[in-house]
């Protein structure tokens, strides 16, 4: 393997360039391919459980839908010529295509076909997950070349009772709690939306699972979306009393600042968590919305999960979005390693937040003599020493480390590692 290949970039993009092809959608064949990856790309020792829901359940106001899959589907021209054909890009068939074999004349065919004026070279992403229909997408410009005639249209689909399958990694913590990670697995050869989601999720599973000392337990779900994290959640009313923080990852790369979406009530803790970390990236944080992705399940009134959302620019303020347009080339390495590298400053807030208490607070402690200050003076105090003596000034016995990082301006890690020398030195308790 090559040096690229062996980092975690090169890693997700040799992950996502062979997801990509797939043919996804909320059920069938692609996502249980999809997830037969994403357990093949899981470190030693780390194994995902799947469950599969039977069509015809229902799951709170909704029910699971026959089951979906496609081999082949193509259009040919008046003059037998391939007009547009599935394998070549899993954008051409609208999603959930009823099975059809017929003629017609062109301006029966036109209503079944889908384009972007204003995108004339773009393939659109159309579904029709419960309304049975069928339907192509092309580009415009090949959509506006077609001669009149009479087309043979195939579509060789199934739909019948089945199954929705979703799959759960979970990290067991020492302690009570678990952090909900949630990446949806129904969208097709669409990169940032949403192989982006997976391929990072995947590797910050390689990451945790490398912690010695993890307190809490991570539950990862890869579900299709709505109606997959609704399945789930109809089957895991054992679990859900016990998350304690959440974040539902899409659109990781694809240009544009990373940007947090906050919970339903704003003040979770990984709300706090996430805008000290994205802040200090140059991030943006936006408020809730009732719009979006598999955070609007979680943080339904009845469920009420602390759950955010994390992505680069959100879904429908780029061009590119549910097009062909996003592919391979529309995501770059750096992107997805600094989401990845901003989801484990999440986990390390996380993990390592606590209220500690100064057992020196009559005036500043002598850092000299326990080999905590520079033996040098005369200079300003370096960026270690000032983490400690922000430490030392707010460790009241109230204040998190978080609070105090937040009111320093200091990265979390930097009084995370200053708390720990003045532990070591037995100045905080």
């Amino acid at each position: 393997m090559s040096a690229a290949a062996a980092s975690p970039g090169g890693r997700m993009r040799s992950w996502m360039a062979e997801a990509y092809p797939i043919c996804r959608s909320i059920t069938g064949d692609g996502v249980r391919r999809t997830l037969d990856m994403i357990e093949a790309a899981l470190p030693s020792g780390v194994s995902m459980t799947r469950t599969g829901v039977p069509s015809g359940t229902q799951v709170f106001d909704w029910t699971i839908g026959d089951e979906w899959n496609v081999r082949a589907a193509w259009v040919d021209g008046p003059d037998g010529r391939r007009v547009v054909e599935l394998a070549d890009h899993t954008l051409h068939l609208v999603s959930y295509s009823a099975p059809v074999r017929t003629r017609l004349p062109l301006e029966e065919l036109r209503p079944h076909l889908h384009s972007m004026p204003d995108r004339p070279d773009w393939i659109p992403y159309r579904t029709s997950y419960y309304h049975r229909n069928w339907g192509f997408c092309l580009p415009h410009r090949q959509l506006e070349s077609l001669e009149p005639g009479v087309y043979e249209v195939l579509v060789d689909s199934t739909l019948e009772p089945g199954e929705l399958v979703y799959g759960e990694v979970v990290l067991p913590g020492a302690g009570a709690g678990e952090v909900l990670v949630s990446s949806h697995v129904c969208h097709p050869s669409l990169v940032n939306d949403n192989l982006t989601g997976l391929a990072v999720a995947t590797e910050l599973i390689r990451h945790l699972a490398g912690l010695e000392d993890r307190e809490l337990t991570y539950r990862f779900l890869f579900a299709p979306g709505t109606i997959g994290s609704l399945a789930w959640l109809s089957r895991s009313a054992h679990v859900i009393p016990q998350i304690r923080h959440g974040v539902v990852l899409t659109g990781l790369g694809g240009g544009g600042p990373l940007v947090y979406k906050q919970t339903r009530r704003g003040d979770a803790y990984v709300d706090r968590a996430a805008e000290h970390v994205v802040g200090r990236r140059g991030g943006e944080v936006r408020g809730y919305s009732p719009y979006g992705y598999d955070e609007r399940q979680f943080n339904a009134v009845g469920f009420d999960l602390p759950v955010g959302r994390l992505t680069r620019t959100p879904h429908g303020e780029y061009p590119e979005y549910h097009t062909s347009a996003d592919d391979l080339a529309f995501v770059a390495d750096d992107e997805l390693e600094e989401s990845l590298t901003a989801l484990v400053e999440i986990v390390e807030v996380l993990e390592g937040d606590r209220v500690l208490t100064n057992l020196s607070p009559y005036g500043e402690p002598q850092l000299g003599k326990r080999g905590l200050y520079p033996t040098m003076g005369g200079k300003s105090a370096s960026d270690v020493v000032m983490a400690m003596l922000w430490t030392l000034a707010y460790t009241d016995g109230k204040a998190s480390l978080l609070e105090i990082a937040d009111r320093a301006d200091l990265p979390f890690a930097a009084i995370r590692a200053a708390a720990d020398d003045l532990l070591d030195a037995g100045l905080l308790g």
